[in-house]
């Protein structure tokens, strides 16, 4: 309890009386009527998983949806840290949160994803990986046995626009395989690229999006060479579908 007392006096100086006050505390706050809890950090790292794994949700960000993983670890050991320890840790209730969202996004985003790939492809196309249309780094930069035998099939494929492909809306584009391929990979090899063309009319707005074309597929019996590249191109495709 803090006891305050007040003694006012009005000594004279000069002509001018003046007003003057002491205060006085007596006594002393009870530690006890005010605790002090630490908020466990465990709770506040689940909660920051949480935040950072977010971006999963995306396609271009799945593999973030990991970090839920270490935020539900991170929580759970808030709480039994908070429920051993209730005298010095507070948090429960952040810790619950992380906890259960981590969860909910980690199942629901696997969810997500896995119904988008099966979903995906449309009638009528064949879905194949950019890997192999790509030839063994080491090797020879040639195209791949899988890339000739789909030689005008149709096909479903995701890519995204290499920046020198230009800006803004574009009809036709280089796709790669990766972010790596398309903004920190130098020059993409041959393999790597594949000439995309939409249809009459239509455009897409260059980015780092990642892309689902479906279309038929060709390749270049004799290597294509196109401004701002470096490499030839071995691969097109006539896009019917995309987004």
């Amino acid at each position: 309890m803090v006891v305050v007392s007040l003694r006012f006096c009005l000594p004279k100086i000069g002509w001018f009386p003046v007003m003057s006050a002491e205060v006085q505390f007596s006594g002393a706050a009870d530690a006890a009527e005010f605790p002090y809890k630490a908020i466990n950090r465990g709770a506040i790292a689940s909660l920051v998983f949480l935040a950072l794994s977010l971006p999963g949700l995306m396609p271009t960000f799945s593999p973030m949806l990991i970090l839920t993983v270490p935020g539900i670890l991170a929580g759970v050991i808030a709480l039994r840290a908070i429920s051993r320890f209730p005298d010095e840790y507070s948090g429960s209730g952040v810790a619950k949160v992380g906890v259960v969202g981590c969860a909910v996004l980690f199942l629901g985003g696997i969810g997500f994803h896995t119904y988008t790939y099966l979903t995906e492809v449309p009638e009528g196309y064949e879905r194949v990986a950019f890997y192999k249309l790509q030839s063994e780094p080491n090797g020879p930069d040639l195209p791949t046995p899988d890339a000739l035998k789909i030689d005008g099939e149709d096909i479903f494929l995701k890519g995204y626009i290499h920046p020198s492909s230009g800006s803004g809306m574009l009809r036709q584009f280089v796709l790669v395989p990766d972010l790596g391929t398309c903004c920190f990979g130098g020059d993409p090899r041959s393999s790597d690229m594949i000439e995309v063309t939409l249809p009459p009319g239509e455009s897409v707005r260059a980015g780092l999006t990642k892309r689902k074309l479906a279309g038929t597929f060709k390749v270049n019996r004799v290597p294509q060479s196109k401004e701002d590249f470096e490499n030839a191109m071995f691969y097109k495709m006539r896009v019917d579908l995309y987004k």
